[in-house]
């Protein structure tokens, strides 16, 4: 990869302190004293960068978003409790009653549920398309759609984006377009490729280490020209706007979090900023062996599904736009429910949860977890069949975790 020097050097760097502690302070305060009245008021009115209440934020996650922005090139970013807090916290700073949503390819379960479920309860209509059904997604933008979002990596049906083209048609019609990057931090680069926002569940690989429930917003600058959050269709917000290129934080803040009180806590900012330390070197890492396991388990005749191999109907996007890998995910058909189970608990190197990015290997059987509430119908359409397994590639010996499912599989033979 490119930039994996780069990031080696620099995540570390802006994270370590160079007088006193060096890891990162712990600020777990919930209130923070001011220390007059006139400091008081210039805090509330957005006038200086002292916390107001940790609800909207504290300075160990102030340290997190810093960091995060500079990682992702950004104007600044958002550091909130959860992923799924990330997602909700961009459709209700921004949305309103009878704004419509459009979901571009296959979903993670919970953001799939937040677009069809809960977002029309309070008035936001849910759309989707497939992936590559341009024609569609051009049709819902006339339509006036407010926000695109797609996933860099569908989660778990593997589909990729062609995320360029699919922002200069949200620019064309004046669409925010958010990308969720989760699985695919520092090899997509989304705000540079057109995006506008960007979220994480910083749970997964960002942390990597299964401690630390995170998500994060991170947003480009507010434009002094040709910008598209001042068309009509975002009068809500133009208020703020006058905040000048950060004001994306005042928005983010003041219309959700301030509200919602979705906030990241400061030891989980503590912890993700250690596993963001070492992100470079497990991305890296990861990626290589996902290729790997992918192949070796191709060539064994397994029924796997990735990008990286040529049968894959995004192999040709995946080498063109996707060099660098496309995160920790390959899936295996196991044809049946009780196939799945059998081969899941034959495994002697897979830890069965439902959390993706991982240092260690993990395995999930998607239609009888993740996607059990769902009917067959939207299972299908998310890429979950009956047998379905979902595996998030760790930082074991590829050949070890390759031999691990190899002999899992063969056991269902003798079955």
């Amino acid at each position: 990869m490119r930039y994996y020097e780069y990031f080696n050097t620099l995540l570390p760097q802006l994270i370590g302190e160079k007088e006193g502690s060096v890891a990162p302070d712990i600020t777990p305060s919930a209130a923070f004293a001011y220390h007059t009245s006139e400091e008081a008021e210039a805090i509330f009115a957005g006038e200086s960068d002292k916390p107001i209440y940790a609800r909207i934020g504290n300075p160990t996650s102030g340290k997190l978003e810093t960091v995060l922005a500079k990682m992702e090139g950004a104007e600044g970013a958002v550091a909130t409790a959860s992923g799924m807090a990330a997602i909700a916290m961009v459709l209700t700073a921004l949305c309103e009653k009878r704004d419509k949503v459009l979901c571009a390819g296959g979903f993670f379960s919970g953001t799939y549920a937040m677009i069809q479920e809960t977002m029309p309860r309070f008035g936001i209509e849910g759309h989707f398309c497939n992936i590559d059904d341009f024609e569609e997604m051009e049709k819902l933008l006339q339509e006036g759609v407010k926000i695109v979002l797609c996933e860099s990596v569908g989660n778990p049906n593997l589909k990729l984006p062609d995320i360029r083209r699919i922002a200069l048609l949200c620019d064309r019609y004046n669409a925010l377009f958010v990308v969720d990057n989760t699985l695919t931090p520092l090899i997509v680069q989304p705000l540079k490729m057109g995006a506008d926002i960007v979220v994480y569940s910083t749970t997964k690989i960002i942390c990597g280490h299964s401690a630390a429930l995170g998500g994060a917003v991170i947003f480009r600058r507010v434009k002094e020209s040709n910008e598209k959050l001042l068309d009509p269709k975002f009068s809500a917000i133009h208020s703020l706007l006058e905040k000048g290129p950060k004001a994306m934080m005042t928005v983010f803040k003041k219309r959700s979090m301030r509200d919602f009180g979705m906030s990241a806590n400061a030891f989980a900012s503590f912890l993700t900023l250690l596993g963001m330390e070492t992100l470079a070197l497990r991305t890296r890492r990861i990626n290589e062996n996902v290729k790997r396991v992918a192949k070796l388990l191709h060539h064994e005749g397994l029924k796997v599904r990735h990008p990286s191999l040529s049968g894959h109907e995004h192999h040709l996007r995946y080498e063109a736009l996707f060099p660098d890998g496309c995160g920790p995910i390959l899936t295996l058909d196991l044809e049946t429910e009780r196939k799945a189970f059998a081969f899941l608990d034959a495994s002697k190197l897979l830890t069965l949860t439902a959390n993706v990015g991982d240092n260690r290997t993990l395995g999930l059987h998607m239609a009888s977890t993740i996607y059990r509430d769902f009917d067959e119908d939207t299972r299908l359409r998310l890429g979950v069949t009956d047998g379905l397994v979902r595996i998030s590639i760790g930082l074991e010996s590829p050949i070890a975790i390759a031999e691990d499912l190899i002999a899992a599989a063969g056991i269902l033979k003798q079955t």
